[in-house]
């Protein structure tokens, strides 16, 4: 990690890396400036601070340049030159924060050209296929780091974040690192001043429309990881329509992989088996959503160089928390938890759930939608639910601000058929009530929040495992005898 640059020196580097994002210096002459730090969070500046004033949906960084000052910043990055009370270096850009990644990068000497670096994106997947690739590049005995959905709050972090991130894999001997990088991401800027060696997409589908408006802009987002600006090869979901596109016009070398790929393929209720290349891999992940992510991780390994046998093998020891994982405690039916929480993603988990299911078994289903977020999507959420579960309990996500009726009124516009679907807004008794209902060889699935250990409603997070609720229930109902 740095102990500190000069000012002079740090724009020396961005200069380098990126000559068309130099500021222009208002204000203050830069020489005998150290900068001990980059942020963009001005809660978090301290002596030597380089504050990059950031304009948010909520907030606007400018607002926060004499708190930052105040609090031990001896620079700022801004959009405009500001009237201070004080006479510091102003770094005056175009936009702050498409700036703010290759300033971080040069703070910490560019952390991402000594990692190899593997870029993830698509609607879902992102998760179980990082963590698949973690599992073959540990295999190959090199060592190995994901950045995301499982390691941090947000799936990427903004540009300061990421960038210290990477600078700490940096001094831990890490040479692979992985990230998870959402549309949001790419159009939010926070994964410049990074060039990946592979770029990975899964799929897409509806989602965070609420900020991209359109699929057009949705897609357009992700495209921009598949360009020379941020990678040196592809590999493409080429089942995906849009991934075809992406195939058709790649930018960069790019290779495709298809469900096709995968011989000799075995669905079962907890796991799959199947062969690559005549390799055999037990995956101890269901549904065939889930086979794709684990060829799209092997055609990033063997562009690693990773040979077949250890693909093989470490795809057999890949384990991904919160996606279809089974929850077992001695009853004679199954129960899952899974993260899907969009429209494509709980078609995909309900349709594969349903492949497992013997004859005259119920799929019964507990999800709902989180709040201050993309409305458009819920109806079709509640027609998605009902439609392929035998039992479907609509319940509160994370309800945030919203009013957990309201959210489960706008999913039930979408329902056709209302006689199998239970409304239980209490998310742990509407667990309880799938067990309670469950019977030999029926399936449990508990859909939308997978790996999180909390709920967030009115502005407070409270601890909530679906796991944790499940085992309990089940325990409960089924060793205690109350049912």
């Amino acid at each position: 990690m740095s102990d500190g640059i000069p000012l002079d020196d740090l724009l020396t580097r961005v200069a380098t890396h990126e000559p068309r994002l130099v500021p222009n210096v208002e204000v203050a002459a830069t020489s005998g400036v150290v900068i001990a730090d980059v942020t963009h969070d001005s809660r978090r500046v301290m002596a030597g601070t380089l504050f990059v004033c950031v304009r948010g949906s909520q907030a606007d960084g400018h607002q926060f340049a004499e708190d930052a000052l105040a609090a031990g910043a001896v620079a700022l990055v801004v959009d405009r030159r500001l009237s201070l009370g004080r006479n510091v270096p102003q770094l005056v850009v175009a936009d702050t924060r498409e700036a703010m990644g290759p300033i971080a990068a040069a703070f910490y000497d560019f952390p991402g050209d000594a990692l190899t670096l593997i870029g993830i994106t698509g609607t879902n997947g992102k998760t179980t296929t990082a963590h698949a690739l973690e599992s073959i590049v540990a295999a190959s005995g090199r060592k190995v780091a994901v950045i995301g959905t499982l390691t941090q709050g947000r799936t990427t972090p903004e540009a300061t974040d990421l960038q210290r991130r990477l600078a700490e894999l940096r001094s831990d001997g890490v040479e692979i690192a992985i990230l998870e990088v959402t549309s949001h991401a790419l159009d939010l800027h926070r994964v410049r001043g990074l060039h990946f060696d592979v770029a990975i997409f899964t799929n897409l589908s509806p989602d965070h429309l609420d900020f991209h408006e359109t699929m057009e802009a949705y897609f357009r987002a992700k495209a921009k990881l598949f360009t020379p600006e941020y990678a040196t090869r592809a590999i493409v979901n080429s089942d995906d329509p849009r991934g075809s596109l992406l195939v058709a016009a790649a930018l960069i070398p790019t290779e495709s992989v298809t469900l096709s790929d995968a011989t000799s393929l075995v669905l079962g209720a907890t796991h799959s088996t199947f062969e690559i290349r005549g390799e055999k891999v037990e995956l101890a992940l269901a549904g065939s959503f889930n086979v794709s992510n684990a060829l799209e991780a092997a055609g990033a390994a063997r562009m690693l160089g990773i040979d077949d046998s250890t693909i093989a093998r470490g795809l057999t020891t890949t384990s991904v928390p919160g996606r279809f994982e089974p929850i077992v405690e001695g009853q004679s039916f199954g129960v899952v938890i899974d993260f899907a929480h969009t429209p494509d993603g709980l078609e995909r988990l309900l349709k594969a759930a349903r492949e497992t299911l013997a004859a005259g078994s119920k799929l019964i289903c507990v999800f709902g939608c989180g709040g201050d977020r993309d409305r458009a999507k819920r109806p079709a959420m509640g027609a998605i639910g009902s439609s392929l579960s035998d039992v479907a309990i609509i319940t509160s996500d994370n309800p945030r601000s919203e009013d957990p009726k309201s959210i489960a009124d706008q999913m039930l516009a979408g329902v056709s058929n209302r006689s199998r679907v239970v409304v239980e807004l209490d998310r742990a008794v509407a667990i309880e009530r799938a067990i309670g209902v469950a019977t030999d060889s029926d399936l449990v699935v508990i859909a939308g929040k997978g790996h999180e250990t909390g709920q967030e409603s009115g502005g407070v997070v409270l601890p909530f495992d679906d796991r944790e609720v499940a085992r309990e229930t089940l325990r409960r109902l089924h060793f205690v005898g109350v049912r």
